[in-house]
Order: C-alpha cells, then structure tokens, then sequence
C-alpha cells in the first residue's frame, strides 16, 4: 500500500511537471499581453480574457487562421497519405523481396535517416528553386511521397513478424508478390501504418523550418509559421493573441492521440518485440 501510494505521488509530480508549460499556455491565453510579460509565474490570470482568441483569429495581411489551419491540414494530410503509402510500399519490398545488394541499399536508407535536416537543407533547395516549385507547397509535400526512413524500418520490424506461410499460402492460390502486399500485408500492419500516420502528421503539422524556407507568400502560411507573425521584437508581441492560436493548434494533434491511441501503442509495442 505505502509502495503504491508513493508510486502515485511521484508520478503525478513528474506529470505535473511535464504538463506545466502546456497549463501555463493554455491560461496565458486567458491574460493581457502586458500581464504575461510583468507576471511570468503566475499561472492564473487577474481576469480571464476571450478577446485574444478574437483578435488571434483575425490573423494578419489580410488572411484569418482558419486559412492558415486549411494550409496546415493540406500539407500533414497530402504528406501524411504519400509518407504511409510509400514507406509501407519499400518496407514489403525490404522484408519479403530478394534483389541484389538489399543490405547495401538498406544500410543506405539507415543512414539517410540519420541524417539531419540540416545537412540537406541547402541542395533540396537548390534542387527545388532550380525546378520553380519554390514558393508552392510541393517542395515541402513531394519529398514524404518517397518513402520516410523511420516509418519504412518501422514497417519492415512489423513485416518481419508476420509469417511467411501466410505468403506461400497466398501464392499457392495463384496470388502474385504484387498481390500478396494489398490483400494479406496491408491488412495486417495497420497498427503499423496508423503508427506511422500519427507521426507523420504530427511532424508536418509542427514543422516551422520547411515553411520558412519554401513559402513566401502569407496565403500560403500553415500554423506553424503563422505563428511566428505574432512575434515582433521592434515593435511589441501580442502574446496573448500567439498563445490562444497555439493553443487552438494543439487540438488536431489533441483529437488524433485521444482516438487513435490504442493503435499507437500496439503498433510501437509489438514492433519493438519483433525487433
């Protein structure tokens, strides 16, 4: 019993510690900006404010959030779909096709996972300026419709797992390798797959840096970088306006854990077992 209690007083502390800045967010976008600024540690405000969610809203150049969420919801969506179909397509591939140097190529790909962004910021520049897709979402959507290092060996783990009988078994039927992948594969890596989306959509939605090299226009802003508009060194920030949106683009990723979170777990859980 002493155990159990203990257990739970630690663990409430270390969640409350976690959850503070989100709390701490969320209630400063009840405050006046000036109030944020001269009372940084006071989590309650003096009086709660709804203006900033108006005023938030209202965004700036002419264009309201809800352009910058539309924005937001057609890169993570568009990205989201190429980076799960095509990470699945290369992970089958990987685990139950045989073709000369695998090894190689797969090392290739751990490797190109590793690497930061950073690294490949610049060519993927030049390559896409020199294309005339600067400027337009494409630079940021067209690489995840090419496979995503981490949700290809995440999918190749959970591949590996599944029988290979189940493929004789299918071929046996007169299924063909391209057969096998869409009616027994498929089927049964969706913990796999949903994994692999959830990820990927949070990512592109949180993405600040893409945007911020490739987009140029305020049309085209997701959330992410409209954000940052909020923020004016020269000439004062509405915080409060920046924490009410930010806090409103927390509720996707919200509603995508609190539904899927029982296929993120399986799908994390049994491919670290197969691993």
């Amino acid at each position: 019993m002493i155990n159990t209690v203990i257990y739970h007083i630690v663990t409430a502390v270390f969640a409350l510690v976690m959850l503070y800045p989100l709390i701490w967010m969320v209630l400063g976008s009840f405050k006046d900006s000036n109030q944020i600024l001269r009372d940084a540690a006071s989590l309650f405000p003096d009086t709660f404010i709804l203006d900033n969610y108006a005023t938030g809203w209202r965004g700036f150049a002419g264009f309201t959030f809800g352009t910058f969420f539309k924005n937001s919801f057609i890169i993570a969506g568009i990205s989201t779909i190429g980076a799960v179909i095509s990470s699945a397509i290369v992970a089958y591939g990987f685990a139950r096709c045989e073709f000369r140097l695998k090894g190689f190529w797969f090392g290739c790909m751990l490797v190109a996972m590793m690497l930061p962004f950073q690294m490949i910021m610049i060519p993927q520049y030049i390559l896409f300026n020199k294309m005339g897709l600067v400027g337009s979402f494409l630079p940021i959507i067209l690489p995840q419709w090419f496979g995503q290092g981490f949700f290809i060996f995440l999918n190749v783990q959970f591949i590996k797992g599944i029988p290979i009988e189940l493929d004789d078994a299918a071929t046996i039927d007169g299924c063909s390798i391209y057969g096998i992948f869409p009616r027994i594969i498929l089927p049964l890596i969706k913990p796999s797959l949903v994994t692999s989306a959830i990820f990927s959509f949070m990512w592109r939605w949180d993405d600040f840096m893409a945007p911020l090299i490739y987009l140029n226009n305020p049309a085209t802003y997701p959330v992410s970088y409209a954000l940052k508009m909020f923020s004016d060194p020269t000439a004062g920030s509405d915080w409060g306006a920046m924490f009410a949106m930010a806090t409103l683009s927390l509720i996707p990723i919200f509603i995508i854990f609190l539904t899927m979170q029982k296929y993120l777990v399986e799908g994390i859980a049994s491919t670290g077992i197969k691993g």
